[in-house]
């Protein structure tokens, strides 16, 4: 008879993860980079529209943003396999310093026109499409083990924070000096990349072997690796297509300026009022994690996000305004972990800056490119029912990846969506792709 398999090991607690110095060199660099990159959008949003007093002009900056990452799609990802995560995701946030403080000089020159501003925010989307990807496949090689959804949980509620910080201080640095913001997110840059030069790997990261020369066909392998996995391909475009009818946080300054009533502090709040109900969110699920019926809560909160977005367009009142943005950035908080928790998991390590880049891709588009929808929406029907028609095409969309995705609706736990890792970097060779794509696959 056959000795009984040995139990489980038990998950780490979130105060174990969370007093792991890999994990916390992660989460200090993860939470600095955030506030640098949200003060910055916040301060740009309102700087774009002071110039030009235009709804368009707010979606445009958008599109600005969120083509880098599609035009480099071909590169992004095969760079963070090839080279150290951690080098690449760093020398990004270096380089996002010296965007920071060319705005800065820009917005000195009191500025009349906003070209000048999308050329920088080109150049900015550029550097954050090399290091997104870097750095979101980081946390399986530094997560202890069983603790990846915990670490998932702490990654989101620091990018939460973050959303609290940045924004919220942008208006009050906005109001003292337009270049002020710019000045800041530099210093805050700055303090990302020294935080991620010190991330030490708990597990080595499988990269493409160096004599394997880059091909198109390599780039691209995670794209059709999402393709031929429901689970990943139904997480990934539900979030794209959810977020992008929903995208009326592009609008915030004009909801706070002409149906709020509200200067630059009260727009600062508003921006940051989603950073407090994803907080909140983010740290109890830091406590207790979403482990039953993962896919079905995935559906509710896209569901609850829609639902709030209409709220938000409906209003005229400012506390009502904050509470919908609070509730609605809670509801995205938890889609955001269980698909931050999937996408890892259902992946194995060679694949990993690929996918996420590809992944990168799609998140682009649900933000910036939501945000060029919304301002063009918002032209063309006005504010209030542009934004009311997103979240009622965002409720839309849960209901029909409900019925178009059931392998996602059906994940019950996230071991059901595990993949095992490949230990040598030799399996990723892109000329067995069929056989290594139909080895992985259940």
């Amino acid at each position: 008879m056959s000795p009984a398999p040995p139990p489980p090991p038990v998950p780490p607690t979130a105060r174990q993860v969370i007093g792991d110095r890999r994990v916390l060199s992660f989460l200090v660099a993860q939470a600095t980079s955030t506030i640098a990159v949200t003060l910055q959008a916040a301060a740009l949003a309102k700087h774009v529209y002071d110039i030009t007093d235009s709804e368009f002009a707010l979606g445009l900056l958008g599109l600005v943003e969120f083509m880098p990452a599609l035009l480099l799609l071909p590169l992004t990802g095969s760079v963070a396999d090839r080279f150290d995560r951690r080098r690449v995701a760093a020398i990004a946030f270096t380089m996002e310093i010296g965007v920071s403080l060319l705005l800065c000089f820009y917005a000195t020159t009191s500025p009349t026109s906003a070209v000048p501003i999308f050329g920088l925010a080109a150049l900015f989307g550029t550097v954050r499409a090399f290091g997104l990807p870097a750095m979101r496949s980081i946390p399986p090689l530094i997560a202890p083990e069983g603790g990846l959804p915990r670490l998932i949980a702490l990654y989101s509620a620091t990018w939460q924070v973050g959303m609290i910080v940045g924004p919220a201080s942008s208006g009050l640095l906005y109001e003292l000096d337009p270049a002020a913001p710019y000045a800041v997110a530099a210093m805050f840059a700055g303090l990302g990349a020294i935080a991620t030069f010190a991330i030490r790997y708990r597990r080595p990261q499988v990269r493409t072997p160096s004599d394997q020369a880059p091909t198109l066909h390599h780039a691209l392998e995670g794209l059709r690796f999402i393709r031929r996995r429901p689970i990943l391909l139904g997480a990934i475009s539900l979030d794209l297509f959810a977020v992008l009818f929903g995208g009326a946080m592009a609008l915030l300054p004009a909801i706070a300026e002409d149906r709020l009533h509200v200067g630059n502090i009260g727009y600062g709040w508003l921006r940051a009022a989603p950073g407090v109900g994803a907080v909140i969110v983010s740290g109890l699920l830091a406590i207790r994690p979403v482990r039953r019926r993962v896919g079905s809560v995935l559906f509710i909160a896209v569901g609850v996000f829609g639902a709030m977005t209409i709220v938000l367009g409906t209003t005229s009142s400012y506390a009502v305004a904050f509470g919908a943005l609070v509730v609605l950035a809670a509801a995205d908080s938890i889609s955001v972990f269980i698909r931050a928790t999937l996408v890892p998991l259902a992946t194995p390590d060679h694949m990993r800056g690929r996918v996420s880049a590809v992944e990168n891709v799609f998140i682009g588009a649900s933000n910036e490119l939501g945000a060029f929808e919304s301002g063009v929406a918002a032209a063309l029907l006005g504010v209030g029912p542009a934004v009311v028609l997103g979240g009622v095409a965002t409720m839309m969309v849960a209901a029909l990846w409900t019925r178009w995705f059931p392998e996602l609706r059906h994940v019950d736990t996230f071991d059901d969506a595990t993949v095992a890792d490949h230990a040598e970097p030799a399996d990723a060779d892109v000329t067995t792709d069929r056989g290594l794509l139909e080895h992985e696959l259940p």
